[in-house]
């Protein structure tokens, strides 16, 4: 399979939910990341971001997309609406125990020293399951969109297996054993038992 008929490769999901760890199994596997450098890695993600600032601006300027296939590109679950109608596209949509992603990303305000309590834990898990229910609909409709969901979770406890999962999903030109070995279980650190959930499904879905 060459990189036009891949399509564009995209690396969604909320925020906090795992993403840049993909793109890194992406790149160790022998997808090349279109990335910018412009958000350093720091505590919170200490291999990188792997972000795009380009992407922010989907909703004016998508005209360089184009040149994106057989690439991957990180796009936060909210810009997927403004993706451009003439690409095609592959997502990886990462999802995430709901507690441990607003632990996460508590934890990285913090850090910051911006405000954690505007907005309570529960009012929070209830706006993103109504996104994410809103998006995956969507996505369903989309005729140039092809997704796979796949659960940070699951890839800590077995790295090998999700490796293979995407390896398929992508025509199976991956390095598997090189993504696998990407995946450090010593970063999880916002570990919640399921039944931890505030009154939403255990994943996004």
């Amino acid at each position: 399979m060459n990189k036009n008929e891949s399509g564009i490769i995209l690396v969604s999901g909320l925020p906090r939910s795992g993403t840049s760890m993909m793109m890194q199994m992406l790149e160790a596997g022998g997808i090349e990341p279109l990335v910018d450098g412009v958000r350093k890695a720091d505590e919170d993600n200490p291999k990188g971001y792997y972000e795009l600032e380009r992407i922010k601006a989907l909703d004016t300027d998508s005209a360089w997309l184009g040149s994106a296939c057989g690439k991957a590109v990180k796009i936060i679950s909210f810009w997927l609406y403004h993706l451009p109608r003439e690409n095609n596209y592959k997502i990886i949509f990462m999802q995430r125990e709901m507690a441990e992603i607003l632990a996460s990303q508590k934890t990285m305000l913090i850090r910051r020293g911006q405000p954690t309590d505007s907005t309570s834990d529960q009012v929070m898990a209830e706006k993103f399951n109504i996104h994410l229910k809103k998006l995956s609909n969507w996505l369903d409709q989309q005729n140039n969109m092809q997704s796979i969901d796949i659960y940070y979770n699951k890839i800590i406890l077995n790295p090998a297996e999700q490796s293979q999962k995407i390896n398929r999903f992508l025509g199976n030109r991956l390095d598997v054993d090189k993504m696998a070995g990407v995946v450090d279980s010593s970063f999880y650190r916002q570990r919640k038992p399921p039944e931890s959930q505030l009154n939403g499904p255990k994943f996004g879905f």
